[in-house]
């Protein structure tokens, strides 16, 4: 069978496993404008290596003193900030991932507010993912707080409930991390049972009971049914995935995603476990407070650039679509890809990030409060295109200084070798 491991309510569990005092109260994690990539002074930055297909791969180390007021309240009082992750004991106050901290603190004065430490989060997901490939023959991290296996030809079907019941209480008692485990045939449906029975649960969905737990499911709570898929459906008066399983043509309408979903939610997907998910693409952003600046919005740009650069270089990528996007203060946002078949380079990287986010600010009125990059269609060693043999050349000049500096940076920092305009706030 295959099972899906999903941690529960992991931010919050995770600060409670280095402070157990916030066991048992209302507890949220909060996240606002990053404000020390920014920083002209040195910053203390993590590269994390496989972290999987879908979880970053820097994070930065922060300040063990740190306080949820000098993170989200500025010099006026106002709180800015969302909340990223909350403990069941928020559910009474109707808290919800997303919701602004301020409205947060009104809706449960007795809130305890912990500012987001990813690099945390991330090695003790890493650490918890080395413990279960012991435990586990077949895995495959699926994000920070979730894990897929295989136990087929390592553990019989019947005693599998057994397994998953003796796991979940090894990886508390080791890690105290309250964990649910779902089990099926199929890993979509597994995944599925632990969304159904969470917190800290066990269950084994057998073939014989697919039905009679999957028809009831309405159809926006199983994964790959997206926001405008649920509408279309609902608007065809089909609420239910035992509803849409009896109109499968809807699906199959769909081309080949339609199809995919309806093997998944039929259990007949037979997708496997893939321990090494090989990375589609990789990003940077962040939000800040509003800038009206273009010197500082092309000297962030630069910033953002120089880290995605290094960790390109670093994971030995070499992309050739590249992302861009920006969002102004009154909510409207613009974004444009471009594809160029080169050799990649941090100088690469930073003048085509400047250029772009330039061509993409066509409100310069407007002050600008996010900045993304992204960098995608991974090339190898030997599938370079280039436009000219001089083109080339240019390229494997800056490619090797690139390399150059990431000796140095691997050595004594990322932020050890910056650009002028970087200090220059």
């Amino acid at each position: 069978m295959k099972i899906h491991l999903d941690l529960d309510c992991y931010f919050v569990s995770a600060e409670r496993t280095r402070d157990e005092t916030l066991k048992n109260r209302p507890v949220v994690v909060a996240k606002g404008s990053d404000k020390r990539i920014f920083d002209p002074n040195k910053k203390d930055a993590v590269m994390l290596g496989n972290t999987g297909a879908f979880n970053g791969v820097m994070e930065f180390r922060h300040s063990k003193n740190r306080t949820w007021h000098d993170e989200f309240m500025g010099e006026n009082g106002k709180i800015s900030g969302i909340v990223i992750a909350k403990s069941y004991e928020t559910k009474p106050y109707g808290i919800q991932t997303g919701t602004p901290l301020s409205q947060a603190l009104q809706m449960c004065p007795d809130l305890i507010i912990l500012p987001s430490d990813h690099l945390f989060y991330q090695e003790l997901s890493q650490k918890l993912k080395s413990f279960l490939e012991i435990k586990i023959p077949l895995l495959e991290q699926f994000s920070i707080d979730e894990f897929f296996g295989d136990l087929n030809g390592w553990i019989d079907e019947c005693d599998t409930l057994e397994f998953i019941t003796n796991l979940r209480n090894e990886i508390m008692q080791k890690f105290d991390l309250p964990i649910t485990i779902g089990a099926s045939s199929s890993k979509w449906i597994a995944k599925l049972i632990t969304d159904k029975t969470k917190p800290f649960g066990v269950k084994v969905i057998h073939d014989n009971e697919l039905d009679d737990f999957i028809n009831p499911v309405n159809i926006g709570e199983f994964c790959g049914v997206g926001r405008s898929l649920k509408e279309r459906l609902n608007a065809r008066k089909i609420f239910t995935i035992g509803e849409l399983k009896q109109r499968p043509r809807l699906l199959m309408e769909q081309g080949k995603v339609g199809r995919d979903l309806l093997a998944r939610i039929n259990g007949r997907d037979n997708e496997p476990i893939v321990a090494n998910n090989i990375r589609k693409g990789i990003g940077i952003s962040r939000n800040f407070a509003a800038v009206s600046a273009r010197v500082e919005i092309k000297r962030r740009v630069t910033i953002l650039a120089r880290y995605l650069a290094y960790t390109i270089l670093d994971m030995s990528l070499n992309p050739t679509t590249f992302h861009f996007k920006i969002r102004y203060e009154n909510g409207a946002k613009n974004s444009q890809s471009i594809t160029h078949d080169r050799l990649f380079s941090e100088s690469f990287m930073i003048d085509t990030a400047i250029e772009m986010v330039q061509k993409l600010d066509i409100n310069k009125r407007q002050k600008i409060h996010y900045i993304g990059l992204s960098a995608t269609n991974f090339t190898n060693n030997h599938q370079y295109k280039t436009f000219s043999l001089l083109e080339y050349q240019d390229d494997m000049q800056k490619s090797k200084l690139s390399t150059a500096l990431l000796k140095i940076r691997k050595r004594y920092g990322i932020d050890m070798v910056r650009y002028g305009i970087e200090s220059e706030k």
